[in-house]
């Protein structure tokens, strides 16, 4: 792992930094006195650079001066006054920290919790860690760096960036996992030109096309194609907002596990919230009676579903196959939608129109269907909440990359499996029947078998090094109105093509299983798109151009 000086600022910069950032030197660190345009902004420049957002914050915001009106927005002070600014106000929130507790407390009411939230920057973690922490659904807005718009071949210090769990590096495995991890890198790197030139051949740019636009969408592909060499462990920035009450569990969870790594940020993250939002995580504290009580709670549930899932498995049949299945469903599905888009304009029980509507013919059916979606012009008009009482539920085996997509979508239940190699791995049709698809498939193999050796002892740790390309095992628990979003937006031209077909198939799935439900369906797009992004790139220039006039 990265230590904490990987980035160098002068001292003028750290003066400037020290007003912005709770922390100018760790990896973790909440932004502060910014107006939350320019947060909103910098978090979204953050996940398509390679930069630092301290580095970005000072090179394409404070710098950028003219352009981007930041001393306009954000206030312009001297540096002194910025230094003295942020010390008073870190004195100024302890002192009053008591009193906000006594508030608190006397209401008592977690949902205070709420009311307040911070911005969190979490640097140079792995794509484990980052999906652990993008795995708290409720209260947070997660935004981690993209595998397609930036190229992780980069080297600090000599050193690819991928983290190096402290129990590996102790153990016998320290030099198979580095020399593994390294060589993964080392394919991904040496493809990335030849891609490139294979992909630029099979689709060569129009002369009407915009070269920048046609360069993002090449690069986007390439990238696609090769992102699953990347190992689980490879180091990954995100910012995510996040209210009090969201910041106070995750960090209950973050010290409740066994890997190191999360172990760490949560004792960080910790740290750094509590200089700006003090009140709202004090609990998070391991030496409080209430973390104390959450950690006893969930190592001996933990202790126990692990004893009795043993007793098990042995028993239960498992099956290796990839693939998107529709494994669970309420036959009763389309009465149900239909009784619940006609019951708040009437005024009967919803029990009697679950009756009423089981009696009606299957045209009277697609009657009142119709009238809840003939509206919409587009994926955008959300449907009525009365498509919340159809639940599906879908078990997905595809590779830890679509997974990686996906995995994003908070309003639905989802669980996965220990990253393994065992269930096959993905090789993108660009490489497939060309001269490199051997450097491809061998690098995976070479990873499986330092995965397996690590496995045997250490399971959890051994996700490390598991390649994106390999598949993984995880559900979808989904009501059809988020599955409408999910599917629309998945499928779309722009998107990877792994995520697109696992969008298309789940589309698939219900209207064969509901024939009366693809109505909602409208915009999926189930086409297949070459340079993918080539159009959105197109509009992004036209769009600048415009605004340039």
């Amino acid at each position: 792992m990265l230590t904490d000086d990987y980035e160098e600022f002068t001292e003028s910069q750290l003066k400037i930094l020290k007003r912005y950032v709770t922390n100018s030197s760790s990896h973790i660190f909440v932004i502060r006195n910014l107006p939350e345009v320019i947060k909103g902004a910098l978090f979204s420049r953050y996940s398509r650079s390679s930069l630092g957002l301290r580095t970005l914050l000072l090179k394409e915001f404070v710098s950028n001066n003219d352009e981007a009106a930041f001393d306009s927005i954000a206030g312009k002070s001297s540096l002194e006054e910025d230094e003295q600014l942020a010390q008073a106000q870190m004195e100024a929130t302890k002192k009053a920290q008591a009193f906000y507790d006594r508030i608190l407390d006397g209401y008592g009411d977690d949902s205070i919790g709420e009311l307040g939230g911070a911005h969190l920057a979490i640097e140079n973690v792995s794509i484990i860690a980052a999906k652990f922490l993008e795995d708290s659904r409720i209260g947070g807005s997660p935004l981690e760096k993209s595998t397609r718009y930036i190229y992780f071949d980069q080297k600090v210090k000599g050193e690819y960036l991928f983290y190096r769990e402290p129990i590996l590096m102790t153990s016998a495995y320290r030099d198979s996992y580095i020399e593994t991890c390294n060589m993964l890198f080392d394919t991904y790197s040496r493809l990335i030109p030849h891609m490139t030139t294979v992909i630029e051949q099979r689709f060569p740019r129009d002369a009407s096309m915009s070269k920048a636009a046609y360069t993002a969408a090449l690069r986007a592909k390439v990238l696609d194609c090769l992102r699953g060499l990347l190992p689980a462990g490879t180091l990954t920035n995100m910012g995510i907002y996040g209210n009090g009450r969201f910041f106070d569990q995750l960090i209950h969870k973050l010290n409740c596990q066994n890997l190191a790594e999360l172990q760490d940020i949560g004792k960080r993250s910790y740290e750094e919230l509590a200089k700006v939002i003090p009140s709202f995580i004090r609990r998070a504290d391991p030496a409080h009676r209430t973390h104390q009580s959450y950690a006893q709670f969930s190592e001996t549930m933990q202790t126990e579903l692990k004893l009795i899932t043993e007793q098990h498995m042995e028993y239960c049949d498992r099956s290796l196959q990839a693939g998107v299945r529709l494994v669970s469903y309420d036959p009763e599905a389309v009465t149900k939608v239909a009784a619940a888009l006609l019951f708040p304009l009437s005024n009967k029980g919803l029990p009697e129109l679950w009756d009423y509507c089981k009696k009606l013919s299957d045209e009277e059916i697609a009657r009142i269907l119709d009238a809840g979606c003939n509206a919409r012009e587009n994926r955008r008009h959300k449907s009525p909440r009365a498509l919340e009482n159809a639940e599906f539920t879908f078990e997905i085996v595809t590779d830890f990359g679509a997974y990686r997509d996906l995995h994003r979508h908070r309003l639905l239940t989802q669980e996965r499996q220990l990253l393994t190699c065992d269930y096959g791995f993905y090789i993108p049709p660009e490489i497939q029947n060309t001269p490199y698809e051997e450097d491809y498939v061998y690098a995976l193999h070479q990873a499986k078998e330092v995965y397996d050796v690590i496995a045997a002892e250490l399971p959890e740790e051994a996700q490390y090094i598991v390649p994106m390309a390999y598949n993984i095992r995880w559900y979808f628990h989904i009501n059809l109105r988020a599955l409408q979003w999910l599917c629309e937006l998945r499928s779309s031209p722009a998107g990877h093509p792994c995520y697109r077909y696992i969008a298309q198939a789940m589309a698939r799935e219900i209207c064969e299983t509901f024939p009366a439900f693809e109505r909602f369906f409208k915009f999926v797009d189930y086409e297949g798109y070459e340079l993918g992004r080539l159009d959105q790139e197109q509009r992004k220039v036209e769009k600048q151009q415009l605004l340039s006039l």
